[in-house]
């Protein structure tokens, strides 16, 4: 019974499994589209919010060196997610490397909590987006004296920190939220190619966007902002390098498509070390930028972008970031809408599911 458990699937066992006629996934995409999956779930919305909160709690300007020793850390796990997904190039991601190594059990286990992984985050997401949606409507609609109702455009249930259980909103449904999910669940049945098509076009207009902020407040820069570095020590540096530590996570999430890479020996591994290297780029210059134009100690708000925009006397240019904000998302549920299905249709290839859930 325990070698039943724990029996692993060789590795010409799991490639052969990729040749199966009705149950193998399509080879289309190349290199810019792996490192484009990567930045459109890595780099979301909290690119404008995580520097400037984490900065004024714990790091001051060190934390630039917050994001920088977070992503070596990333990149040590992103190491060995693009070695196994070069030598393993089948759908799956986590889950298939482990049935290959640990075994049955374990990988039963691994594709479950990704599953709830990419769930779980897909559904807040969808609720963050939905949040931007509504804001951006009602506010042109604010002349009109009118706004979408807040029964249909808000979660049902919402989780409340003092009674530390869930309660009713009065809300029914949140109707922008499923409607971005079905939205993007449509694109994603076209095929993988028309997906990554939309989510580089995304993508780009993110990048540009954040590129927009960059070049804006640069020239506004007090390097006086930047002493003393580490105000609350080496420790709090590390502490914010811990909580960023998950502006990272999503990486991952480019190995659930290795199955569909044109050449994944050569292009996984730049795919996933590719995407982590932007994003580290911008998190550290975004995070200049941020304790350079503004003291520290006045970014711990909800919205340090808009905060550091309006110090510049520049409002409008909160709208161009939101696109980006609202870009940002859009991208980030694309790409865990990518990875959920994978990872159910390897799990169901391999029976640990049932055989529906695998034909193409």
């Amino acid at each position: 019974m325990k070698s039943a458990f724990f029996r692993t699937k060789p590795l010409p066992e799991l490639l052969a499994d990729t040749t199966i006629e009705g149950h193998k996934l399509k080879k289309t995409l190349r290199v810019w589209d792996l490192i484009a999956l990567g930045i459109g779930c890595i780099i979301g919305v909290g690119i404008f919010v995580l520097p400037g909160v984490e900065a004024a709690r714990h790091a001051g300007p060190g934390i630039i060196l917050s994001f920088a020793i977070a992503a070596v850390a990333c990149a040590c796990s992103a190491i060995c997610y693009a070695e196994l997904a070069a030598m393993i190039p089948v759908a799956g991601s986590a889950y298939t490397y482990g049935y290959a190594t640990l075994g049955e059990l374990p990988a039963w286990i691994i594709g479950w909590d990704l599953l709830l992984e990419y769930m779980v985050a897909a559904c807040l997401v969808s609720i963050g987006w939905s949040a931007y949606f509504v804001n951006l409507v009602n506010n042109m609609l604010q002349p009109l004296g009118t706004a979408l109702p807040a029964s249909v455009t808000n979660s049902p249930l919402d989780w409340s920190d003092q009674l530390h259980r869930f309660v009713a909103t009065g809300a029914v449904i949140n109707v922008p939220a499923v409607f971005i999910v079905g939205l993007l669940t449509i694109l994603l049945v076209r095929g993988i190619k028309e997906s990554s098509r939309v989510n580089i076009i995304i993508v780009i207009i993110k990048i540009s966007v954040i590129i927009f902020f960059i070049v804006l407040a640069a020239w506004h820069i007090n390097p006086s902002n930047w002493t003393p570095l580490m105000p609350f020590g080496f420790g709090g540096v590390m502490t914010a390098a811990a909580i960023v530590f998950l502006a990272f996570v999503g990486f991952d999430a480019v190995s659930t498509a290795a199955e569909e890479a044109v050449n994944p020996q050569r292009d996984m591994p730049i795919g996933i070390m590719g995407s982590l290297l932007v994003a580290t780029i911008l998190y550290m210059a975004v995070s200049a930028i941020m304790t350079g134009v503004v003291p520290y100690h006045k970014l711990g708000v909800p919205d340090p972008v808009a905060l550091v925009l309006n110090e510049l006397k520049m409002p409008w240019a909160s709208i161009i970031v939101s696109v980006g904000a609202m870009a940002g998302i859009t991208s980030v549920l694309l790409v865990l809408l990518i990875g959920q299905p994978r990872i159910l249709f390897a799990m169901s290839r391999d029976g640990l599911l049932p055989p529906f859930l695998s034909k193409v």
